[in-house]
């Protein structure tokens, strides 16, 4: 998945990579040209510890997490509020471990309190992207790891994976889907969860389109993620 629109510099090649646009053959070449995949990523769902890299480029600094191999395969479920509406996610924690463990650890520091979700596509493919502290769809959180839970990837409804600000460094941005795609999305975005609650909040969203009328843009109504808090559930 590629980061959201953005304005000025920060837009061309992120935009000219994936546009949602026109025609249902125009879309499917624009998703397999997307810039921001890493087809060669390694599949870290059976590593036994979980490498997380600083970049030196986060927009909102919080730490580096580390990993316990217990505690990070615990079940835990995300609360996601927004200004939208309140969106309960269940973690793939068993299946994506380093990816659930980061997202649990930026959750605890507040990184995500008070982003707006950068991008809506409402064409091809259907979903809500967040987490940029910025707003942008640019930014990581200052370390990036592996892709994991790839094999056989699929995208249907109610599915969160991570979006990458660059080719293979995962960090804070993700995706909703709030519909079936009508493209072929490639298995190059790590899923680790899946929403249990809250689909009527994304698709009220949706609905009501994008910013600038296209099929690819910010949210009309600005959505504002007001907390993102992790629960941990009895094994």
């Amino acid at each position: 998945m590629t980061s959201g629109k953005d304005s000025g510099g920060r837009r061309g090649a992120r935009t000219a990579a994936f546009v949602v646009a026109g025609a249902a053959t125009c879309a499917a070449l624009a998703w397999t040209a997307v810039a921001l995949t890493d087809s060669t990523a390694t599949d870290a769902k059976s590593a036994p510890t979980c490498t997380y890299t600083p970049t030196g480029s986060a927009t909102k600094s919080v730490g580096v997490p580390t990993f316990d191999t217990v505690t990070a395969r615990r079940p835990v479920m995300y609360s996601l509020v927004t200004s939208a509406g309140t969106i309960t996610i269940q973690a793939l924690t068993t299946q994506a471990p380093c990816t659930t463990n980061s997202f649990s650890f930026l959750a605890g520091k507040k990184y995500f309190d008070g982003s707006k979700c950068h991008r809506l596509t409402t064409q091809g493919i259907f979903v809500l992207e967040c987490g940029d502290p910025a707003g942008e769809g640019t930014s990581d959180p200052g370390y990036s790891y592996p892709d994991e839970n790839l094999s056989g990837a699929a995208y249907p409804t109610g599915t969160v994976a991570v979006s990458k600000a660059q080719p293979g460094r995962n960090g804070g941005q993700f995706f909703l889907t709030y519909g079936d795609p009508t493209l072929r999305m490639p298995p190059q975005w790590t899923p680790f969860g899946n929403v249990i609650d809250g689909l009527d909040v994304l698709r009220k969203i949706a609905e009501k389109g994008t910013a600038n009328g296209s099929t690819d843009g910010r949210p009309k109504e600005p959505v504002v993620i007001k907390s993102f808090t992790v629960q941990v559930l009895p094994a």
